[in-house]
């Protein structure tokens, strides 16, 4: 990428809409601007001050195209520190690609998918993890992943990074000082010292560490997978959990044979629900198929939900599930509890250290 490039794209989404916008970053933005503007005042764009927001029309040539509104934000005071245009015009594919078409016509080129982020990036605008943060907020799914992109983009990840490399240089400048001028500068009793401060930024940076699995199930939601022997009611719980009936439910055993997946939101947080095959030892070929996959899907889960039917007795097949399950973040729901007993959550307790709720 040349940054003396003029670049420029649609920065609305490609559907009709009341608006769209498209955005022009460059040295040369401002004269393509003069080139297809005309202010209703008719005063030139460089004598506007920057930061403004001008009326008027789009012109190709002798041809009027749109009516717009035009704002101007002059380097380095814009999202690329580059001088940049923004022309806000009515939202029709048609009209945005005739004034885009146009803006290249006149010196721009098209801008590269995310160049515009990239280049507030070279320019010093923003660090990498607010670039990351700008993408994580337009692809938010939930309200805590909007909340948690926009606290990176004001620099809370950059500023605990930031304070943690200071003070590392500072240690590194205070020994080096040392060396230095061993007379002036001692260096008794700073290993402890120097050890008690690593400590600390260890401990930091291991907090930041452990804070990207929780962002990453906020932002991508969480991936829950329903698990449990044939019949048991995992199906049901989808169509429940889903609020339509979305899975095949009948009393005969071995109905669900793929996965079938849903998301949902719960408080604000996505989950990904996956209703799986019971899991059982089988001789139907397309059933153990579905067996396989259903354990497959549970190893990748961020959540397993084991479905036991209250019942029935537990058997190998809830054994072996148990021990799936066993060291995996999971809940037992203890289903059909309205039938008679024959599996209690005393016994389910017993036999797993595991939350056990009964749902029916």
């Amino acid at each position: 990428m040349l940054q003396n490039e003029t670049i420029a794209a649609i920065a609305t989404s490609m559907q009709q809409a009341g608006l769209g916008i498209i955005r022009i970053s460059g040295p040369g933005a401002e004269a393509i601007a003069e080139k297809v503007f005309k202010s209703k005042s008719g005063k030139c764009l460089s004598k506007c001050e920057s930061h403004t927001i001008h009326y008027g029309f789009i012109y190709d040539g002798d041809v009027l195209i749109d009516e717009v509104m035009l704002l101007i934000m002059r380097a380095p005071h814009s999202f690329t520190s580059e001088d940049t245009i923004e022309i806000d015009c009515h939202g029709g594919i048609l009209v945005m690609n005739r004034i885009l078409e146009t803006v290249i016509k006149n010196g721009a080129r098209p801008a590269e998918p995310g160049e515009f982020t990239k280049r507030a990036f070279l320019n010093g605008r923003i660090d990498l993890s607010k670039a990351e943060a700008v993408m994580d907020l337009i692809h938010s799914k939930n309200e805590f992943a909007m909340q948690n992109s926009i606290g990176q983009i004001r620099g809370s990840l950059y500023e605990k990074i930031k304070t943690a490399r200071e003070k590392m240089l500072f240690e590194i400048a205070f020994i080096e000082s040392a060396l230095d001028d061993p007379e002036h500068i001692s260096l008794d009793g700073y290993p402890s010292r120097l050890e008690e401060t690593l400590l600390g930024i260890e401990q930091e940076l291991d907090k930041l560490s452990d804070s990207f699995q929780i962002g990453k199930l906020l932002k991508e939601g969480i991936k829950t997978v329903i698990v449990g022997k044939p019949n048991v009611g995992k199906s049901s719980l989808l169509n429940i959990l889903v609020g339509e009936e979305r899975a095949i439910v009948t009393e005969i055993a071995g109905t669900t044979r793929d996965v079938l997946e849903e998301t949902i939101m719960l408080h604000g947080i996505g989950l990904q629900i996956l209703d799986t095959a019971g899991i059982r030892d089988t001789d139907d070929t397309v059933e153990k198929i579905g067996v396989e996959r259903a354990k497959q899907y549970a190893q990748n889960a961020d959540l397993l939900l084991y479905i036991v039917d209250a019942s029935i007795p537990l058997d190998e097949n809830d054994a072996d599930i148990m021990k799936m399950i066993e060291n995996r973040e999971a809940i037992i729901l203890l289903n059909k509890t309205d039938l008679k007993n024959v599996v209690t959550e005393d016994d389910l307790k017993k036999k797993i250290n595991k939350t056990v709720i009964s749902i029916s």
